[in-house]
């Protein structure tokens, strides 16, 4: 077996065994294309604070507008956005629509996101 360097292999080895269940393994493209899609509308830092408002609470676009001193229109854009990529969904109450998280998995992935940044942020500062 061929001796390999950390980030640097100098061998010509292929593993056959761990090609072929890499292959079986591997995910067809719609379904990663869909995950892509996914992290690129939480790209955005401003649906990202959209986001982490509504870990803790429904908002409507009035509240959001004033928590991110947007207009009304440029948050409805960025809901769009959120709504299309099923991060989020609305509730109508009278003329008001109340935004929340879709479930709890996006609260999740924000949540581990979060904890991710935060632990990198540590090990810097140690």
């Amino acid at each position: 077996m061929g001796k390999c360097k950390c980030n640097n292999c100098d061998c010509n080895i292929i593993h056959e065994d761990n090609v072929l269940y890499a292959k079986q393994k591997m995910l067809n493209d719609d379904l990663l294309i869909s995950m892509a899609d996914f992290y690129k509308a939480l790209s955005d830092s401003t649906r990202l604070k959209i986001i982490s408002f509504l870990t803790n609470q429904k908002l409507c676009v009035c509240d959001i507008s004033a928590l991110l001193n947007m207009t009304k229109s440029a948050v409805s854009h960025q809901l769009q956005n959120l709504k299309e990529m099923n991060l989020i969904k609305g509730e109508r109450k009278g003329k008001e629509i109340f935004y929340s998280l879709a479930d709890k998995h996006v609260k999740e992935v924000f949540e581990i996101c979060l904890t991710h940044v935060l632990e990198g942020e540590n090990e810097e500062e140690s």
